[in-house]
């Protein structure tokens, strides 16, 4: 008699970024996105790390509150310069203000995933730094990759997966999927350690 394993409880992405739901497919898994709805407002002193580490928890904790037998993953990136967190920029304006500050900078990018499944007590978090430099850009150059990018959803205005590479130097990390928001090295290891099963042989049941 052959036992069969038991099902993997559902895999949920808190965000509806294109950007992290693109990435996860790559792991081919099932699951689904679902809007974590937290603010995300700095608190007064807290440091671009904490930051990010924060809001990837307080994003997968908002949803398995809502699907408690689910794994739930949450994530978050802030742009590091010097000390100062960088958010997404929302406009243009704020786009050409953080690439100018940016300009000959080397900046950190805190990429933070959380994993949550609230049936267990599950609710682990881990931290992917990527080191970037940027070119010393002029601003005609920036105008240009504004214009032709509108990355204006991206930490720190970088999209990297696009026209953004033009913009940099050289880019450090150990996870190199961290950049563009969702570090999945660090995401495999924690699913996994909440009880999704990766890499199943073809035919398991």
């Amino acid at each position: 008699m052959t036992l069969s394993r038991p099902p993997s409880p559902a895999l949920i992405l808190a965000s509806t970024s294109r950007y992290r739901r693109d990435l996860l497919e790559r792991l081919r898994l099932p699951f689904e996105c679902v809007a974590p709805e937290v603010d995300e407002t700095p608190q007064p002193g807290e440091s671009p790390e904490q930051l990010a580490r924060r809001l990837a928890l307080a994003k997968a904790q908002a949803v398995a509150q809502r699907y408690p037998q689910a794994v739930v993953i949450g994530s978050d990136q802030v742009a590091d310069l010097a000390g100062e967190p960088l958010g997404k920029p929302g406009t243009h304006e704020r786009a050409v203000q953080q690439l100018q500050r940016m300009r000959g900078q080397t900046v950190v990018f805190q990429t933070a995933v959380a994993v949550v499944r609230q049936d267990t007590g599950f609710a682990q978090s881990a931290l992917a730094q990527v080191e970037v430099r940027f070119r010393p850009l002029s601003d005609a150059d920036i105008e240009a990759y504004l214009r032709a990018e509108q990355p204006y959803d991206c930490a720190g205005s970088a999209k990297s997966e696009g026209l953004g590479i033009a913009l940099l130097e050289a880019i450090h990390s150990d996870d190199p999927t961290a950049l563009i928001g969702l570090p999945l090295i660090r995401t495999c290891q924690l699913i996994q350690a909440a009880g999704l099963r990766l890499l199943e042989p073809a035919g398991a049941a």
